[in-house]
Parts: structure tokens; sequence; C-alpha cells
């Protein structure tokens, strides 16, 4: 009588090990499905909203903000603008680096880029409506040059820049935080730029 009662013991205590496992194996499964379709729907929504430059931080808003990048057309003769969202920066410094490393990292069509991959960005300063944006001695030194493709980079990141930040009326490229003549011989670089919206082509395909 006492074999039969520990049997039984012993049955009972085995379906509930087996009920057990199977609870755990489906909460497992259950918490990997949740987690799969919380990743896809944010992948989902980064590739409708694409990032442009740059990664969170102090100066972060978690709000996005539609911009528009302004890329070369294939003969280097007009700028045509590459509508992006962007996380929204709290001061115009910070927007201001994350639209510089944006047209660096290159358009996501089949617009011409303007400044070499392997352009360093070191530095942005927003004073008195002037951005003082600082490149590494590489955009000179990678830069294609001649005068199109010089004029594409310079008011491919003024336009980019003065059209997205309000405050900001003009730009002033540096290398190494020194003032520089050209970037290669064509155009002079010595002076802030202001918008040229003469070269904007709007793209209606």
């Amino acid at each position: 009588m006492g074999s039969k009662k520990k049997t039984k013991s012993r049955q009972i205590k085995a379906k509930q090990r087996k009920k057990n496992t199977r609870t755990f194996y489906l909460s497992l499964i259950i918490l990997v499905g949740v987690g799969f379709l919380l990743f896809f729907f944010l992948s989902l929504f980064d590739y409708i909203y694409p990032p442009a430059g740059g990664t969170g931080g102090p100066g972060v808003t978690g709000e996005k903000q539609k911009v528009s990048l302004y890329f070369s057309d294939l003969n280097e003769r007009f700028l045509i603008p590459e509508e992006r969202y962007i996380t929204k920066r709290k001061s115009p410094d910070d927007t201001v680096r994350t639209l510089v490393n944006a047209l660096i990292e290159g358009p996501h069509t089949d617009l011409v880029e303007t400044f070499p991959a392997e352009t360093v960005l070191r530095g942005v300063t927003v004073k008195n409506s002037v951005a003082y944006i600082d490149f590494g001695r590489n955009l000179i030194d990678l830069h294609p040059g001649g005068s199109a493709s010089e004029m594409m980079t310079i008011y491919s990141l003024t336009n980019t820049v003065t059209i997205n930040v309000p405050s900001v009326k003009k730009v002033k490229i540096l290398i190494d935080g020194n003032d520089v003549e050209t970037i290669k011989g064509h155009i002079d670089t010595s002076r802030p730029f202001s918008v040229n919206r003469d070269i904007i082509v709007e793209n209606h395909s």
C-alpha cells in the first residue's frame, strides 16, 4: 500500500515537473517572440525615418526633425535636396554636427556625394550666426578637385546648414582649426559663405 502511494506521488511530481517545464518553455517562446516583434517594429521605424548622422547623447531630445540634405546631381552642376529625419538636438552646434556627419556619410539615393567618405569632422562652433566647421586635413588631401566639385562641396555644406538651422546665416570652413585659403585652388574659402539657392533644383522624381 505504501509503495503504491509513493509511486503515485512520484507520478504526480513527474507530471508537475513536466507541466513546469512546458510553462517555462512557453514563457520563453513568448518572451523571444515579443522581443523579436519589438526589434522588428523599431527597425521598421528607423527604415522609414532613417537617422542622419550622429547618435544619442546629452543634447538629444528624442523627437524627430525633418531636414533636407543637399547633394550633387550627376553632372556636378546643381544641388538636389534629399529628405531625411534626424534626431532633434537641443543646440545649434549639435544640429550642425549631425547634418555635416550626414553629408559625409553620403546620399541614400542616386545623387552624388559632395565629401570624401573618409572626411573627418573635428568640431563645430556656432557664434554670431556663423557656423565654424572644422575638418581634418584629409578633406583637402582626398578631395577630387576641380572647380565644379569644390563648389558642390562648399554649397552642399552651406545650404544644408543654413537652410536647416535658422540661427545660422553663414558657414566658415576651417582645416585643423585654422583658416584655409582654398580646398583645391579654385574657390576662395578664407571667407564665410551664405546660402546659394540659385544652384538648387528640387527633385520631383
